[in-house]
Order: structure tokens, then sequence, then C-alpha cells
């Protein structure tokens, strides 16, 4: 009984001093796919917006900073309908929580993103579940589908 009392102990020591969720709260905007709620970073599950140093070109061929727009964006949304409430799925390889967030409506974070073209499915981890939002922003030519960009999973390999 001892040895299973102390293994028990180890196992609790072991694991994450954060609880596994859900987290609600409000939502501080870290970028443009991660957000933090009572101290804990979260970042979305199956989407990947520009880094915040991320240019891409408008329609003009003019570049702006589409990281800080994705981010400035995604922190308009989420004020519309307070707490957001996020369902932990997995920690990355960074130790930082994965997961898929909702506002107070019930509106989906991510796929909102892809769908006004403020991030992409990406498909290694989504399985293209955002695939239909990314084709629809695609179609509308809305945030980076206005004009030219990189993907952010390319941008960050080249820099």
């Amino acid at each position: 009984m001892l040895r299973f009392a102390v293994a028990a102990f180890v196992l609790l020591l072991a694991m994450p001093a954060q609880a596994q969720g859900p987290f609600t709260g409000r939502a501080s905007v870290v970028d443009g796919d991660t957000i933090e709620i009572t101290g804990q970073r979260i970042r979305f599950q199956g989407v990947d917006a520009p880094e915040s140093w991320q240019r891409c070109q408008d329609s003009a061929g003019k570049p702006y900073r589409c990281g800080k727009v994705a981010a400035d964006a995604l922190d308009t949304f989420l004020a519309k309908s307070r707490p957001t409430r996020c369902e932990f799925i997995e920690y990355d390889r960074y130790k930082r929580v994965v997961a898929d967030c909702f506002r107070a409506d019930g509106k989906s974070v991510a796929e909102w993103l892809v769908l006004n073209g403020h991030a992409l499915d990406f498909k290694r981890y989504s399985k293209g579940a955002y695939a239909a939002a990314e084709r629809r922003a695609s179609a509308a030519k809305v945030g980076m589908w206005q004009g030219e960009f990189d993907a952010p999973w390319d941008a960050r390999k080249r820099r």
C-alpha cells in the first residue's frame, strides 16, 4: 500500500502544474493564434496565423503587417462576446496548452480566424477541419487572401 501511495505521489508531481481546463475568462491576445487566460497561454488547435513580424501584400501590392492585423482582429472579435472558453486538447512541444476555444455566444474562434482570412487551416494538425472555411475566405479575398502572402509555416522556415 505504501508503494502505491508513493507511486501516485510521484505521478502527481510529474503532471503539469496547470489543470487541463476548461479555461474560461477574459482572454488577452498574444498573437493571431494564441491567447492567455488567467496566466495560461493557449494555442488554437488546427490553425496557423501569420507571425507578428510577418508582412503580406494587400490587393494593391503594398506591404502590411498581416500578423498584427490578425492579432488586432482577434482582439476585436473576442471583445464582442466574453468570456472566452477553451477546451483542452493537448500540450504542444513548447508545453503550451492547445485547445478549441469559443466565445460566450458559442462561436468557434479558430473557424472565425480562418473564415476571415486571418489564419490558415493547419492541415497537419486539423486534418482539414477548416478547409471549407479557408476556401470561402480565399474566394471572398478577405484578410490575407486579398493579396500575396507566405503561409506562416513557410515564413518561419525562411526566417
